[in-house]
């Protein structure tokens, strides 16, 4: 993941934004890009976009962020990964578009430059970015239509922000912490704070699948552009022939697994005893991978247990022939890192604590990347 943020003085009568607070929400965010910083600033410093860096495609300096065009009109700053970006760039060039990099953000530069906003209609992948527009004077922002990737807005009537995460735009000192009821509400009713709600009542959640605009007269009123709820219904109203359904799923999820796989660093997979993670590692496998860690965690308490799910993890690495990575934790890990998992979680979430013990595991192994099974019981139904 990468961490993004920005600034926007919109209002004519309104100050010029502080350098201090552009840094300060950049740096609430170093533990989600470790990599490097940038900021960039318009020639009248009325617009400031700051980025924090993971290194996934083209680890090289030359794609660093905020990234300009070379014609300077153009200045980005993105989270995520473009799957079909090999395809897209491959279509850009063969139309004369001239790449300086060979990273998959330099193709959202390209795409905004030839389609604007409808650009998002090409873009296969998860993403959340801001693109400012020299000659327009405005902002361009998107999010994927699953919502992978966050994107926070405030708005005072006078100057717009946006970052990755509320707490970062929490650091930067000038957005009110009174409290959003409804987020409140929401958390304790589901167990994650519903979009586009946060618990503060000035910060506000960009929709999955939607993009918006900032310029001299404000931010325009978010506009959609995917429905994942459409999709589905539509699916559910003319269903595939039942003795096609396995492996239309199978093509399906394999074409995924493979599309994710683009990375120039290696790719591993959260591995649990469940369906998901083990037809998802077969699939890693079928798409091609040679070596594949497996992370796996394992509690004390459970051992030799039926809620170990290590051992079946381990049988399903030897059938794949993947390289398992068991990491054990106890309670008095637990206890020692909960001070820790509760100041990094951005939002309350009850499957944060299992995330954080994950992900801990993964980049003691030396992982920047992995594949989970997260999302397949909501697309599945169970």
């Amino acid at each position: 993941m990468c961490g993004i943020n920005g600034v926007v003085a919109y209002h004519s009568a309104s100050g010029a934004p502080d350098e201090a607070e552009l840094l300060a929400t950049r740096e609430a965010m170093r533990a989600r890009g470790p990599d490097g910083a940038g900021a960039w600033w318009s020639l009248d410093r009325r617009c400031g976009l700051g980025h924090r860096r993971l290194s996934i495609i083209d680890l090289s300096d030359r794609a660093l962020q905020p990234m300009t065009s070379e014609d300077s009109r153009f200045v980005v700053v993105f989270n995520g990964e473009i799957y079909n970006y090999p395809q897209l760039r491959a279509e850009l060039e063969a139309d004369g578009t001239r790449f300086r990099t060979t990273s998959d953000t330099e193709s959202l530069l390209h795409l905004y430059a030839r389609h604007g906003a409808e650009m998002v209609q090409r873009l296969r992948g998860m993403f959340a970015f801001a693109i400012w527009d020299e000659a327009r004077r405005g902002l361009f922002l998107a999010r994927d239509p699953y919502g992978i990737k966050p994107l926070y807005t405030a708005n005072d009537g006078w100057t717009f922000r946006f970052a990755s995460q509320v707490k970062a735009l929490l650091a930067g000192a000038h957005i009110s912490r009174d409290p959003e009821p409804a987020g409140v509400v929401g958390f304790h009713l589901f167990g994650s704070v519903p979009e586009p709600f946060t618990l503060y009542r000035d910060i506000r959640s960009l929709p999955a699948g939607h993009t918006q605009w900032v310029d001299a007269a404000g931010p325009r009123e978010p506009e959609p552009f995917s429905n994942l709820a459409e999709v589905l219904a539509k699916g559910a109203t003319d269903p595939a022939p039942a003795v096609e359904i396995t492996e239309r799923v199978r093509a399906g999820v394999l074409d995924s697994v493979r599309a994710h796989l683009l990375a120039d660093v290696e790719v591993g997979i959260f591995l649990s005893a469940g369906v998901d993670s083990g037809a998802l590692l077969g699939c890693m496998r079928d798409a091609g991978l040679g070596e594949i860690r497996a992370i796996t965690l394992a509690f004390e308490e459970f051992r030799d247990t039926s809620e170990d799910e290590a051992p079946l993890a381990a049988s399903v690495c030897e059938q794949y022939g993947a390289h398992h990575v068991v990491r054990c934790l106890r309670e008095q890990e637990f206890v020692q890192d909960l001070p820790a998992i509760l100041e990094a979680m951005d939002q309350p979430s009850i499957d944060g604590v299992n995330a954080w013990f994950v992900s801990k595991a993964a980049r003691e192994a030396g992982l920047k990347v992995a594949i989970s099974g997260l999302g397949s019981d909501e697309l599945l139904d169970g």
